[in-house]
């Protein structure tokens, strides 16, 4: 039987034309994919991730939020599974790799030790986690967030997109809604391979990223109230203008971040403006902020500025300010012994890498409250994600895995 050195490495082939055949479900209409969670195109993604995992030997359950998990049995029926996954779920306009990469290199490393005929102590798990873009039920990470405790099961349910649709009415009608329990499994350790949805790694030439810690995340929505008036007969000093005051906040938001530099960032994303009218002076406009940083005082502190400063600026041109918090998580350190091992894994491949924050939310920062996890990265073209012409090269995608497979080679502990 091989022995895990060196020399192996899984088929990169197969592991490109999978991500492929994948992308050829709910595709985009630039190149990329729309295949937001629980729509028909999810649906499908789904069954073709199961054919191939039946395939592949694996036994599938689903559980109460629609999580897939394929299992390759271990030869120690006492010994925890380690966990290998991410999501199929995309945005409106999302690319071929996000989230992809990170379900089908479980499966390549199944694939792989089937080949080869390989053993582990440890039962091999393959997850795809539901709705973790939070594009169409927001927030993101959903099933995750459920699984971990942080999320109540009734409040994903009831989660509603921008139909009034509700998450488990939707979970139901596509047909995957499964029986098992959210969070009755118990995990040895976790691994996500993920793009890494900014442009580090190709900038400073290097094929995988050890990712250390996530960042945390605060989105803070927003509303500026003024008063709706007309915008040629009002004088500008009668003005109560919710366009100045949104001017003034994101002024702040990039004040704030660029305080903190390198340890924060923050922007502000999505606006509605009231009435929207081309001859009415902006009378409401609810807007996100999302305030970012690895470090839990960093994060703090920007928030505590944010709502200590906002309403005064807002005041200074007639408009009220309020904010409420509409999603979070604390920024998590992952598994220091498991970051070793990815690191040593990449270093006996050969492979240039380094260490990286996750600048992005993962399921894997929710799974890391509740059991050691890890992410690798792959670089990306320019950094660009969430966009359909987001893009990752054969040999990029091949070195993330190679070094998922040894390292799950060393935790699930291969069997002579």
């Amino acid at each position: 039987m091989p022995a895990p050195g060196e020399n192996l490495r899984i088929n990169s082939a197969r592991l490109w034309d999978s991500l492929m055949d994948m992308a050829q479900i709910g595709p985009g209409v630039a190149g990329g994919n729309n295949r937001q969670t629980l729509t028909d195109a999810d649906g499908e993604a789904r069954h073709l991730f199961q054919d191939w995992c039946k395939a592949a030997g694996m036994a599938m359950a689903v559980d109460q939020m629609g999580t897939m998990f394929a299992t390759r049995p271990g030869t120690d029926p006492e010994a925890l599974p380690v966990y290998i996954g991410s999501h199929l779920d995309t945005q409106p306009t999302g690319g071929k790799y996000d989230g992809v990469l990170g379900v089908l290199a479980g499966l390549e490393v199944v694939r792989t030790l089937n080949d080869l005929g390989m053993k582990t102590r440890h039962p091999i798990v393959v997850t795809n986690w539901t709705n973790e873009e939070g594009t169409r039920f927001a927030p993101a990470m959903l099933a995750s967030g459920v699984f971990a405790g942080v999320l109540t099961q009734d409040f994903a349910y009831d989660r509603r997109d921008a139909k009034g649709l509700r998450f488990g009415d939707e979970l139901e009608r596509i047909g995957w809604k499964g029986t098992e329990p959210v969070g009755a499994r118990k995990m040895h350790a976790m691994f996500e391979v993920h793009i890494e949805q900014g442009p580090i790694l190709e900038a400073e030439g290097k094929q995988v990223g050890v990712v250390t810690h996530g960042q945390g995340l605060r989105w803070i929505e927003c509303t500026v109230t003024g008063k709706g008036q007309h915008t040629g007969s009002t004088p500008m000093y009668l003005r109560r203008n919710a366009g100045r005051a949104l001017a003034k906040v994101t002024e702040l938001v990039h004040e704030i971040a660029m305080k903190r530099q390198p340890n924060a960032v923050g922007a502000i994303g999505h606006i509605d403006v009231y009435p929207n009218s081309r001859n009415i002076i902006a009378e409401k406009i609810v807007f996100t902020v999302d305030l970012r940083s690895h470090v839990l005082e960093t994060l703090e502190e920007m928030v505590a500025e944010l709502t200590a400063r906002a309403p005064g600026l807002c005041a200074e041109v007639g408009v009220k300010f309020s904010s409420q918090i509409v999603g979070f998580f604390d920024p998590p350190a992952f598994d220091e012994r498991l970051v070793k091992i990815v690191r040593q894994s990449a270093e006996k491949l050969g492979y240039s890498h380094m260490d990286i924050i996750s600048g992005a939310g993962h399921d894997a920062c929710w799974i890391n409250r509740v059991a050691p996890t890890v992410m690798i990265m792959s670089p990306c073209v320019d950094g660009l994600s969430h966009n359909e012409a987001e893009e990752i090269s054969p040999e990029w995608a091949a070195a993330s895995v190679d070094v998922l497979l040894h390292a799950v080679l060393d935790v699930a502990e291969v069997v002579a």
